[in-house]
This record gives C-alpha cells, structure tokens and sequence, in this order.
C-alpha cells in the first residue's frame, strides 16, 4: 500500500523538482496541481491494489470454508506471474490433496464400521489409557449397555464390574510385550456367561502410544454342550458298568462251580436279567441317536388315534396285571385323523404307558385316551391329542422339566430297579419333534402324573376344521 501511494505522488513531485532545478518560479498554483494529480494518482494506485487484495483474500476464505465443510475448493485460476499467485496454486493444490485424503479417511471409516456392525462378536477398541474409544452393538449387548449413550472417553474398566474381566484387562494392556493374550473368563456380571477374550495392541504414532483392540466370543452355548457330553459320557459310563459289573460277577461265580442247581438257575436268572436290560440300553441308545442324526425315516399315513392307543393297550395288557395295575382306554368318538408315522407313534405310547404302569403302585390306574385339540395360539391347527394318565406318587415340579434329558431320573435308585434305561422320555421327545407335534408334562405329588402327546391332524381333517369353522 505504501509503494502504490508512493507511486501515485512520484510523477507530480519529479516534475516540480525539474521546474525547481532549472529555477524556474514554481507557483502555488502548481504545487496545489501537483498535489492533486498526486492524491489522484496515490488513490487510485491504493484502490487498485486493495481490489486485487480484497479478491485474493476471498478466494483464500473460499479455499478455507470448502475445508471446513470436507468440500473439494473452487478451482479459481489465480495469477501465477507473482510470489502471492504463486502461493495460491500451491494452497490449492495442498487443499485437493487434503480433501482427497479425508475422504479416503471416511470411506475407511465406514467401511471399518460396517464391518464391525455385521461382526457378531464383541469388539471394543480402547485408547493406550484404558479409555474407550469405540465399541460395537453386541459389546454393548453382552456389557448390558444402553444402545445409544456414548461411552467414548470412559475407562473400560467402568463397562464391566466382573473382577475376573477387570484383572485380564490390567494384566494384558500393563504388560507392555505388544503380543496378542487370550483367555477364557466366566463372567458374572451383568449374566452369568462363558467369554473367550483376545486382546491385541494397536501401534500408533505420538505420544499416545498403543491403542487395544479386545474381541469377545460367547462361548456360553458351547460350554453347555461341552457339559451336556460330559454329563453323557458319565451317565452312559455308569449305566453300562452297573449291568456288565452283575453279568461278569455270577458269571465268575458260574465258573467256578456252583453245586446247587437252584442257586445257578437263579444265577442264570440274573444274568439274563441284566443281559437283556443291557441290550434295551442299547437298543435305546442307537434309537436315539438316528432320532437327533435324523436317520430315522418315517413313513407319514392319516392313522386313527384308536387304533394306535388300542395296540399299545393289549401290549402292556400283562405288564399291567402283573404290577397290579388297572390299564384303560378311554376315546372320544368322532376324531380327526393323525398324520403320523404308527410305528413311532406306536413307540411313543409303548414308552408313556411303561413309565406310567412302573410308577404307580398296586391298585392303582393308568389311563391311555385321546381327543381332538387345536395346538397353541397363533397358528391353532386342528389335531390330536394322546394323553396318558396315573394315580402315581407324582414327580416334583423342579424335576419336571428336566425329565426329558437323556439318563435324568427323580428316583435313581428305584428306576434302575425298575429297569429303566433313562432315556424313554427323551426318544418320545424327539419322535414328537419329528411329526411337528408337541408334549406336555404335568404332574401333582401323591395325585399322579399326566403326560400329553399333540400330533397334527391329517390334511384332510385339517381342510374340514377350516371348513366347519369358516361357516
């Protein structure tokens, strides 16, 4: 600014200095035209290079407020013939590449992002302080955290009161090796459940060190299987120890010589006994196991509900008079047809009835009867139901529903007594699974027990239920 006034009062003050050196008299008149032209001049010098100051400024703020708003600048083409126009084309070429860069940045982020949404473990990163930079929705779900606060900023300790997790957490971020640690926590806090925790450092430059990355897998449904096997294994293990451990001790017992005849009938007698109580462990085992494998196909008829009833009936007819035991079948008239395979649902009733006769003492009554039910809201679809009842001493309610799991038994004792094999009630409730139908256990102490058995109804039956119900 000062050279542009400079410039527009030199011309008016060069020429009164040569009039002043040829000395000639300068008038007053002069010196005030001097003046002028000079503030003329010097105006419109300053006026021009503010306009070009005032332009280049705005394009500067221009360049500026497109970084704010993460926008590519206008290419404005600037006046590279000085140092000023220069410095413009390399601002805006610096701004191109900053804004090429922060867009590389959020396309990294969401897709950083995406893919931890669609992770169904639990991922938190934290800060090298132990502060919480990000997490993911099932991190949020498994700390039983609000799906919408921001936890940024907090230490990750505060997510989780466990001890358990609060000691891995300070012992793998403290101990400085920069090596990916793992472990296996059973949490109690804020659900009991079983977690396989990785945490891996995270390098960054500055002073903020690393950061850590922690991935949480539930492994709460794998330990229940795990358990489940063991717990297998262990009841299987015993069930065939205790028939194998009578038929090698009177079979010893045998070859050695036994002189009374009637002690080895009776010894024979056992082991028969157990042989064939081996056999049905077995025989239940291998039936069970094709049932969960699905190798067991079934051959679907529209069967008649008395009719299935009725031949489990007469085949438990002598079992029962032998217990003293009144057996009975009680049909409402007028059923729908079942859809249904009748060898297993043959089964299935063999099974009901055997449990039903053993656990009701002399004099007492089982009851095997059937009638039409729609199965639960919303779907109520029209079907059958078998129901097997007994006067029995009944079955706790906490052991009811267990009573379905392979080898589980509310009186160990008598039911190895009894012969049972443990795995009855498991094999019908898989044979139900498999004809879509559903079974249902009640039970009362000292009033009985009674077990009921939906099966669908043929696709006839079902069309005249609609039918009957439209009208």
């Amino acid at each position: 600014m000062a050279a542009a006034v400079a410039a527009g009062f030199f011309p008016p003050a060069l020429v009164l200095l040569i009039l002043a050196a040829t000395e000639q008299t300068v008038s007053v008149s002069w010196v005030v035209a001097a003046l002028v032209a000079g503030a003329v001049f010097a105006g419109w010098s300053t006026l021009a290079v503010a306009r070009v100051w005032t332009s280049r400024a705005e394009r500067i703020e221009t360049v500026a407020a497109s970084l704010e708003k993460r926008q590519p600048p206008p290419h404005l083409i600037p006046d590279e013939r000085d140092a000023m126009g220069r410095a413009e084309r390399r601002l805006l070429d610096a701004a191109d590449g900053v804004v090429d860069e922060v867009e590389s940045l959020a396309e990294q982020r969401d897709e950083f992002e995406a893919i931890l949404r669609s992770m169904t473990e639990a991922v938190v990163v934290t800060g090298s302080k132990g502060d919480v930079v990000l997490l993911n929705a099932p991190a949020r779900r498994m700390f039983a955290l609000s799906p919408d606060a921001s936890y940024r900023g907090r230490d990750f300790i505060e997510l989780c009161r466990d001890a358990r997790l609060q000691e891995f957490v300070s012992r793998s971020t403290a101990s400085g090796e920069g090596q990916v640690t793992s472990a296996e926590i059973a949490l109690q806090t804020p659900a009991p459940r079983h977690v396989s925790v990785s945490v891996a450092p995270v390098r960054r430059s500055g002073a903020g060190g690393a950061a850590w990355v922690f991935v949480f897998h539930d492994i709460t449904q794998l330990k229940t299987y795990e358990t489940v096997r063991s717990d297998f294994v262990a009841n299987l293990t015993h069930e065939i120890r205790t028939p194998l451990s009578a038929l090698y001790g009177y079979a010893e017992t045998l070859a050695r010589g036994v002189d009374d005849p009637e002690t080895q009938r009776r010894f024979l007698g056992i082991i028969e006994h157990q042989a064939r109580r081996l056999s049905r462990l077995i025989d239940d085992l291998i039936s069970l196991s094709d049932l969960e494998r699905g190798l067991t196909p079934l051959k679907f008829d529209d069967l008649e509900a008395a009719s299935v009833l009725r031949d489990a009936e007469e085949l438990m007819r002598e079992q029962a008079r032998r217990e003293g035991v009144e057996l009975s079948v009680d049909c409402h008239g007028d059923l729908p047809l079942m859809r249904g395979d009748r060898d297993r649902l043959h089964q299935v009733m063999l099974n009901l009835l055997d449990n039903a006769i053993k656990y009701t003492p002399r004099g007492g009554t089982v009851v095997a009867s059937a009638r039409a039910a729609a199965s639960a809201p919303p779907e109520s679809r029209p079907g059958v139901e078998l129901v097997v009842s007994d006067t029995g001493e009944g079955i706790p309610a906490a052991d009811i529903p267990r009573l379905t799991e392979r080898f589980y038994r509310v009186d160990r004792a008598r039911s190895r007594e009894l012969g049972g094999t443990g795995l009855g009630l498991a094999i019908v409730k898989h044979i139900v699974q498999l004809h879509g139908g559903s079974l249902k256990i009640e039970s009362k102490l000292r009033e009985g027990t009674t077990v009921t058995v939906w099966i669908p109804a043929a696709a006839s039956a079902a069309a005249a239920a609609t039918g009957t119900s439209g009208t």
